[in-house]
C-alpha cells in the first residue's frame, strides 16, 4: 500500500517529536540540511526507501509498522519495544513459508521450462523470487511466503536447499550437472506434475507472466536485471529482502496501476 509524501512527512516529524530529537539533530545524523529535513517532515519533498531505512534506524522505528495503512505512533513505539525483548517476533509468521505451495509453484515452472537448457540454478531462484515479489505487489499477500536473501548474484530464496533435496529423496525432482556454454551448471527436472488445484487462478497468472518474461533470459542477463529491482537495491548484502521494499518499484519492474490509490502530488 503506496501512501503520500504528506503522510510520510507527518509520521517522521510525530517520531522525531517523541524522541525528544529537534530537526537540527536529525538532520546532523542523516548528513543533510534542516530545510531539506523540514521539507521532507511538511511533505513537499520526496524521500526515497535508502532515507528512510537510514531514518527508521536513527529513530529505531519499524519499517513496516511505518508504511502500514494502519499505523499509529503508539503502536510503533510499543513494536520497538517488544522487539527488545523478543527480537525476531515480528518475522516469525511473516512471511510464512507454505512448503507444499512453493514445492507446487517450483514444479509448475520446471514443468514450463523444461526445454530450456538456459534454466539452471540461477535462472530459477530468479524466476521464484520475481513470482513471489510481483505476486505480493499486486495482491499486498504473501504466494509462497519464502524469503529472500541480498547475495552477490542476485535475490536466492532461503531453505531453499534443504526443500530441494527433500524433493529429490522423494522423486518429485532430479538434480543434473551439465555444461552451458562451456560453463558448468546444476538443473533440475521434475518428475511429476505440479498440482493445479493448490494455485489460485491470480498464482498461476503472476506465474506465467514471470516465465513469459523472463524464462528465456541468460543467469546474467536475469542477475543483472534483479540487481536494479529496488528490492534489491534498498536491502544489505546477506540480509533477508523485505516484501514492503516491493511497493517502491519504478517502471519497468512494476507490474501495479496505481492509478488513483496514491494521492495527487
Amino acid at each position: 500500500m503506496k501512501i503520500s509524501k504528506k503522510v510520510i512527512g507527518q509520521r517522521i516529524s510525530e517520531i522525531r517529536k517523541s524522541k525528544g530529537m529537534s530537526q537540527e539533530d536529525l538532520s546532523k545524523l542523516l548528513n543533510i540540511s534542516r530545510p531539506s529535513l523540514a521539507q521532507i517532515e511538511l511533505g513537499n519533498r520526496n524521500v526515497d526507501i535508502l532515507e528512510l531505512q537510514s531514518i527508521s534506524m536513527i529513530l529505531g522505528f519499524s519499517l513496516d509498522d511505518f508504511m502500514s495503512e494502519n499505523y499509529s505512533l503508539n503502536r510503533d513505539i510499543d513494536s520497538v519495544a517488544e522487539k527488545k525483548t523478543e527480537k525476531h517476533e515480528e518475522r516469525i509468521s511473516v512471511p510464512t513459508l507454505q512448503i507444499e505451495k512453493f514445492k507446487n509453484v517450483l514444479l509448475y515452472i520446471l514443468e514450463r521450462c523444461a526445454g530450456k537448457p538456459n534454466v539452471g540454478e540461477t535462472v530459477l531462484y530468479k524466476l521464484l523470487y520475481f513470482v513471489d515479489f510481483n505476486y505480493y505487489e499486486l495482491y499486498e499477500e504473501h504466494l509462497t511466503g519464502a524469503k529472500y536473501r541480498k547475495l552477490p548474484y542476485g535475490p536466492v530464496p532461503q531453505q531453499l536447499e534443504l526443500i530441494l533435496n527433500q524433493m529429490i529423496d522423494d522423486r518429485q525432482l532430479e538434480r543434473v550437472k551439465t555444461q552451458y556454454f562451456d560453463y558448468p551448471q546444476i538443473r533440475y527436472l521434475p518428475l511429476e506434475k505440479a498440482d493445479l488445484t493448490k494455485l489460485k487462478a491470480s498464482e498461476k497468472e503472476v506465474i506465467d507472466n514471470v516465465i513469459a518474461q523472463m524464462s528465456d533470459w541468460s543467469a546474467s542477463a536475469i542477475s543483472n536485471y534483479s540487481h536494479k529491482d529496488m528490492p534489491w537495491l534498498a536491502s544489505k548484502d546477506g540480509e533477508e529482502i523485505n516484501y514492503e521494499l516491493a511497493f517502491y518499484r519504478d517502471a519497468p519492474f512494476s507490474v501495479r496501476n496505481y492509478g488513483d490509490e496514491t494521492e495527487d502530488k
